[in-house]
This record gives C-alpha cells, sequence and structure tokens, in this order.
C-alpha cells in the first residue's frame, strides 16, 4: 500500500507549508473580491482593503462569517446566491447542508472543487492504509451533502471498490458475498449494525472487515474503543463538513490531519476576538485556500464552524506527516453549561462507555438537564438502555459514570458533595429510549432548563 497519497505536500517542510498557506491566502482574498458579490461588499462596508491580507495571521483583521450569514445572503434572503464566486457555467452541481439547525446552506461546486474535496479524502484514505483492492461499504447520504460522493471520487483514484449503501441497513449476505474490508459510518450506526449482524449469526471479529472509518458527529474515546472492541478492528476519525473540512487520523491515531494547503483552519478563543495558543481548546474558524490561478464555486473566508478544538501539533507526525494536528472537534451546540461548568454530550458518551459498564449496557443513552425542586439545583438525568435490566449492575454502572463525569468536571464536585448538582440514572430495554421515536439524528444531550 502507498504511505502517502501526495508525498510532496503531505511531508512539505513546515517554513515552505507556511509559505505556500500565505500564498494562497492572497490569491483567496483576492478572488473572493473580484468574483462574489457578498465578498466584495463584505469588504467595502468593513472598510478592509484586500491587498492588506498578505499572511494567514492578517485574517484575524477579518469579521467572522457564520452559516447564519450564508442564510441571510440567498433565497429566499436575497434573490441572489451572494455567495455564488464564479459564472454558472462552471458550476458542476448544487450542494446543500443538511438544514438540522436552519434552512439549507447552498454550496456551488465546480469540477476543481470537487478534486480538491476529493485529495483531502484521499489523503485520509491513504494515511489509513487504504489502497488498491480495498472494498468499502459507506453508511453515509448520497442526496445534497457532499460526504459520500467525496468519499466515493476519492477512493475512485485510489483503485478502491465502493459499496454505496447509504444506510447502515444492509443483510449479512453483503458481508459473506463481498467481504468488503471497510465500513464507513457513524459510532453508533457502526454498532446497531454489529448487533444485527451477530442477531443474523455472523461472528464480528472472522469477517472481512480491517478497518472501520467514523465521522459525522463527535464522539468519545470511549465509545471509540468499544466500537473497536466490537469489530475487532481499529476505527479511524474523520471530521467533514460540506464547508470544506476534511480531516482525518492515520495509523498512529494521534489526532486528525488538517490539509493545510487547502483548508486554513485558526482556533479563535470565546469572544472570537482573538487566536488562541497550540494545545488550548477554542472556536475552529475555517478559510478555503485556492491554489493559485483556480477557480471556486463557494469560498469561505473566516467561516465559524461552530465547533471547538484544539491544535494537538504542528510538528512531523510518527507517520512522517507535516499538517498540523488537532483533537477531535465537538460541537458547540452539544454545550450546556452546569452551575458554571461547560459539559458536551461527549463527556456524557464517555461516563456511559466505561468498560465495566458495557457488560451490561448496548451504549444507547440519552441524557436531560433539569432544575430540581429547589432553586440552583440542577439534575442530570441520564437514561440507558441495558441487555438486560434486571440484572444489570446499576450500582457500578451509575459509580463508573458518576466518577468519570466529576473526574472531568472537577469544579462540579463540590456541587456534588453538597447537593447543589445531581445524576439521576433510568434501566430500560433496548429500543424503549425516546430518541428512537424521533426523526433524523436526535439529540442525546437535551437542556430542558431553557424550556
Amino acid at each position: 500500500m502507498p504511505k502517502y497519497h501526495n508525498p510532496g505536500i503531505e511531508t512539505i517542510v513546515r517554513d515552505s507549508l507556511d509559505t505556500l498557506i500565505d500564498d494562497r491566502v492572497r490569491y483567496t482574498v483576492r478572488y473572493a473580491n473580484e468574483h462574489s458579490l457578498f465578498y466584495r461588499h463584505w469588504f467595502k462596508q468593513n472598510g478592509i482593503d484586500p491587498g492588506d491580507i498578505r499572511v494567514h495571521e492578517d485574517l484575524l483583521q477579518l469579521p467572522i462569517v457564520s452559516g447564519r450569514t450564508i442564510r441571510e445572503h440567498q433565497p429566499p434572503g436575497t434573490p441572489d446566491f451572494q455567495f455564488l464566486s464564479t459564472g454558472w457555467g462552471d458550476v458542476f452541481t448544487i450542494q446543500e447542508t443538511s438544514g438540522t439547525s436552519g434552512t439549507p446552506k447552498s454550496f456551488f461546486l465546480t469540477w476543481d472543487d470537487w478534486k480538491r474535496y476529493a485529495e483531502k479524502y484521499a489523503r485520509s484514505f491513504v494515511s489509513q492504509g487504504f489502497g488498491p483492492g480495498d472494498r468499502l461499504v459507506v453508511c453515509a447520504s448520497y442526496g445534497m451533502n457532499v460526504g459520500a460522493n467525496t468519499m466515493t471520487l476519492a477512493a475512485h483514484g485510489l483503485g478502491m471498490t465502493i459499496i454505496p449503501f447509504g444506510k447502515c441497513d444492509f443483510a449479512a449476505r453483503v458481508i459473506t458475498a463481498y467481504r468488503p474490508t471497510a465500513i464507513v459510518g457513524s459510532v453508533f450506526k457502526l454498532l446497531r449494525l454489529a448487533r444485527r449482524l451477530e442477531q443474523e449469526g455472523i461472528r464480528l471479529k472472522e469477517t472481512s472487515i480491517a478497518r472501520l472509518v467514523v465521522g459525522g458527529e463527535s464522539f468519545s474515546d470511549e465509545s471509540r474503543a468499544y466500537l473497536a472492541e466490537t469489530w475487532g478492528c481499529p476505527v479511524f476519525n474523520t471530521y467533514g463538513s460540506t464547508e470544506g473540512t476534511m480531516c482525518g487520523e492515520c495509523t498512529e491515531l494521534a489526532g486528525l490531519h488538517v490539509p493545510e494547503d487547502l483548508v486554513h483552519l485558526d482556533i479563535y478563543d470565546p469572544q472570537m476576538k482573538a487566536f488562541v495558543s497550540d494545545g488550548n481548546c477554542g472556536r475552529a474558524v475555517l478559510t478555503t485556500l485556492l491554489p493559485v490561478g483556480s477557480k471556486a464555486g463557494t469560498l469561505l473566508l473566516n467561516y465559524d464552524t461552530e465547533d471547538t478544538t484544539a491544535v494537538l501539533s504542528r510538528e512531523r507526525c510518527a507517520c512522517g506527516r507535516t499538517h498540523m494536528r488537532i483533537v477531535n472537534p465537538q460541537r458547540e451546540a452539544e454545550t450546556v453549561w452546569i452551575l458554571g461548568t461547560a459539559a458536551n454530550r461527549v463527556d456524557v458518551e464517555a461516563g456511559v462507555f466505561q468498560p465495566e459498564s458495557m457488560q451490561f449496557l448496548n451504549g444507547e443513552y440519552e441524557a436531560f438537564l433539569d432544575n430540581s425542586g429547589s432553586p440552583g439545583e440542577v439534575v442530570l438525568q441520564v437514561n440507558v438502555e441495558c441487555l438486560d435490566p434486571e440484572t444489570a449492575d446499576r450500582r457500578l454502572i451509575e459509580d463508573r459514570f458518576i466518577g468519570h463525569f466529576l473526574k472531568n468536571k472537577k469544579n462540579l464536585i463540590p456541587h456534588y458533595e453538597d447537593k447543589t448538582f445531581s445524576v439521576q440514572f433510568a434501566f430500560v430495554h433496548p429500543g424503549e429510549l425516546g430518541l428512537h421515536k424521533l426523526r433524523g439524528r436526535p439529540k442525546r444531550l437535551v437542556d430542558r432548563r431553557l424550556a
């Protein structure tokens, strides 16, 4: 198998990479001013001379663009798609985001855009050990979102075979007949698939599956470890979006590599006023980077992904790649505040997937924050599905969850001790959680104090 997809750029030394990034920042900003109605007005309204943006640090001078900004500058907000940055003759496809947080955002992709998107995924695939002869089941939507289509295009260039199911609802015969070597899906899709295949008599660790690739939502190290143990193979993380972020782990499992020559990621402080130093958590803000002379259907400058992450390292990875690595991003929308302490859905998930607890659980959970009967008191209600609620060691599950949760949220320990913060549990049979009755991707952590 090849070690790199594009060795010249993936192993480029940091000084040369920084120079390349700055060249592309200058070109991209100039291109935006010349070809995008939105950015042309945006620069004027904010008194910015595009020529003053010379290096990537200068991006801090630019205002933040949000998903709301995009929606407000496309129909029905405006008559035209003001983020469109090329002529219609160059637009190959029109894509949309899922629209889970409002009207779907529209994106226009040229064929060059598609090739750049595929380049990012191809690098991740190769870094994870994929190559000619691999057969990949894709459990991701082939609709208006770009993910599945991008993976398919990338796989074609690598000599891989795609089995495009779109959902993790395929029969056991797919495993036995086609002998796929990998599956792409979310953690919970792959866990549910595992349970169903085992019920159909498939011994997962004896199948042809050599690796799993997960994405689509943030997840805990604990749920990843359980998924890997269930399938008996490594699990690789990817992070992508229609907006253009496509990062992936290599076989070192030491953070997600950012394709810095094609997308620039800055990490901002909570006030969105300054960059945070490496190692500190902040909001991920991306900027499209265009190779000099190329076109784009839609490009983004200082776009707030509404995800939080941190830079792990800008040093050369043990795999040989030099592009920076980030921690698994978490969605800001899945973060709640408990008595002054931030907690994300992933923190709850980590508590559920404690190794000792998983002999009794299937991994499905939902959690709710409520006010208790007394002012200033908060209750975290955690509902979990048990293989058998009658025989599950409930005390062990509760103790492991609370111990892990408070270990990572030390500021809540005094509140737990004085009972202003409490955790309550409900143990139900498989399939009985309320989230199974909801359409689309369910929210697993809901703050009902805001209702």
